[in-house]
This record gives C-alpha cells, structure tokens and sequence, in this order.
C-alpha cells in the first residue's frame, strides 16, 4: 500500500517545463550563495567506493548498500549512501587550509528508503566540508554556521519568487536552536517524529541538536553513524512545510568526529572492529584534519521552495503502482 498522501484541494503553481527551469535556478543560485558564504570550493565525487577502505557512509547502521563485483580488480565496490567520510579524506589530499572547504554534487541509492512524499531511494544532495581549527569545535561555530545555510536558502527563495510570483512560500530566516533531550522534556509522551512536528510547527526553523545518543529515556531521538558527527555537535535543519503540514528536514550537520570523540562513539554503538579501516585509522592518529560538514537535500529544497507535494515532483526515481496511479488522478506530474 503507498505511503503517500495527497494535500487536500493541492494543486501545483508551476507546470512541468517552468519547473525544470526553477529547479535549474535554484540549483545554480543556492550552490553559489552556499559556496560563497562558506568559502566552499567544487569538486568531483565518487559514486561508488570499495568497501575495505571504510569511506561509505553507514547511516543509522541498518541499511545495505548497492554492491556489485568489479572483474577488473577482482574486489567488490559498494555505492555510496552520502560522502561524510569521502570528503574528509578529499580535504586532506588537497590540502586544503582551515577555513577553506569543498562541496559537491552526491549521488546515490538507498535502497532500503521507505518511499512515500518526502523519501525516494535516489538521493541528491550538495555534500559539503570545510576545514576548522581546534578552537571552532564548539556549538557555537554550529549556530553561526547553520544561521549562514539558512539565509543562503531564504535568499535563494527570493531569487526564485522574483520570476514565479506564483510561488507562494515562505521561509523563517530565523532559526530556533534546540537540543534532543529539551525536546524530550518539552514532549515526554509524543514520539520523536511527533515532537519535531510539535516543535517546528511553533517555530518555522528549527535546528535539532545533539542526534545519535541515548537519551534520558533510555532511547535514541534517530541513529546516526559513529563515525563521523560528534553527537554532542550534531543536528538536522528542519523548516515547516505549510503544503504537507510537517516538519521538513532539508539537511543533517555538524561538527565531525576527532579521535577522542571517534574513540568514545565506536566503543558506545559496539564498532571497534571498524578501527581497522584506513579511514578509521587517520582519524585515530590525528591524520585527517578537524571539519564541519553535512548533506544538504538537493531535491528537498526544490521540493520545499517551490512548493510541491511530492518529490518525484522534483526528480526522477521509481514509484510503486499505487503512488502513480494516486499523483495521476490528483493531476501530479511524477518525472
């Protein structure tokens, strides 16, 4: 049966070829705006990278990855779920100096991806990471920078309103910071997901802090690999989405794991089988420099600035039978 639900009385404000113009707008505009604001530089990425080297991103630690076997090299390879880990070790091969960082296009298949309005099991984001000093692992530097991605993102919508006046949403440039475990207090009886609803719904703008730990509770809000967020410097920025009526996460951040951390979070989540992995092995010997970084939605935020219902609105992917044959009688385009 399909997840997806349709928005009662929704009807789309940009026909099919109007929105493949404002996804290439906003595409090319928030890149530059993220870019400049962050002091980011392009590069190129993988696809798919060879499982030994420990570089894929595990995620909540549940969900398998793409594999196929290589003839050539006699190894397998594994297509990537993000680049967390890529970008760290591309940053210490070029070299770069702190306060300077890269982004890039990712891409990938997450295969085991519920399917419903918001998920696919294509993923595009702009995976970005930037080298910092020891002295900028701090909430602190998080704030700031999450402020900067925000007012990238709302001065992109105002680029994109410009052209469409028939895009009618709107953003908060102003984000409220909150921690898991003070959203746990504020909403002891309501489920994680029904607390971020609670929540952004107040608020508008959001940034959730402190993900992957055991709470208070004894539960965890939502996984998040040990790897590579130090979970006490972590978070998702969520923005409400007035068309589907909830909480929307756009992006999953924060300041990355050092050794000590890294040392700490594979003990706590029962990996320390991974600390053979070379990546594994940089970071415990303080090799691979000290970032900031995250993912940031790329089909989300058209999804959400251009005020769709459903993400195959934005991008391309395969969909069960009954979502088709739903979007199709509500007059919505999947590409």
């Amino acid at each position: 049966m399909s997840k997806t639900r349709i928005p009662a009385g929704y009807r789309d404000t940009l026909g099919l070829f109007d929105t493949q113009i404002a996804i290439g707008m906003i595409k090319r505009n928030f890149e530059d705006k993220l870019s400049a604001a962050l002091n980011l530089r392009r590069v190129s990425a993988p696809l798919f990278v060879e499982p030994a080297t420990g570089l894929n991103d595990d995620l909540s630690g549940t969900e398998r990855a793409v594999r196929f076997d290589v003839p050539e090299t006699g190894r397998d390879a594994v297509v990537v779920h993000s680049l967390a880990k890529w970008k760290r070790m591309a940053l210490y091969t070029y070299g770069f100096a702190p306060g300077m960082g890269l982004y890039t296009d990712m891409n990938a298949i997450r295969r085991d991806e519920t399917m419903d309005n918001l998920h696919s099991i294509y993923v595009d984001q702009w995976d970005w990471e930037k080298v910092i000093s020891r002295e900028d692992r701090t909430a602190e530097y998080l704030i700031k920078t999450v402020e900067t991605i925000v007012g990238a993102l709302c001065d992109t919508l105002d680029e994109i309103k410009k052209v469409y006046p028939a895009v009618t949403t709107e953003l908060s440039r102003k984000v409220t910071f909150i921690t898991t475990e003070e959203l746990l207090k504020l909403y002891p009886d309501k489920t994680p997901k029904e607390r971020e609803n609670a929540f952004v719904k107040e608020h508008k703008c959001v940034f959730l802090m402190q993900i992957g730990d055991v709470l208070s509770n004894g539960e965890k809000h939502d996984g998040r690999a040990p790897d590579y967020d130090d979970w006490t410097l972590n978070g998702d920025i969520l923005c409400w989405n007035e068309v589907l009526d909830c909480a929307f996460e756009i992006s999953s951040m924060g300041i990355r794991v050092d050794s000590a951390a890294l040392d700490a979070q594979l003990k706590k989540s029962g990996c320390d089988d991974r600390r053979s992995f070379m990546f594994h092995k940089l970071l415990l010997d303080g090799t691979l420099p000290l970032t900031i970084g995250g993912g940031i939605g790329q089909s989300r935020v058209c999804m959400l600035l251009l005020g769709k219902a459903h993400v195959g609105q934005v991008q391309v992917s395969v969909w069960d039978d009954d979502t088709m044959e739903m979007c199709r009688r509500a007059g919505i385009i999947l590409l």
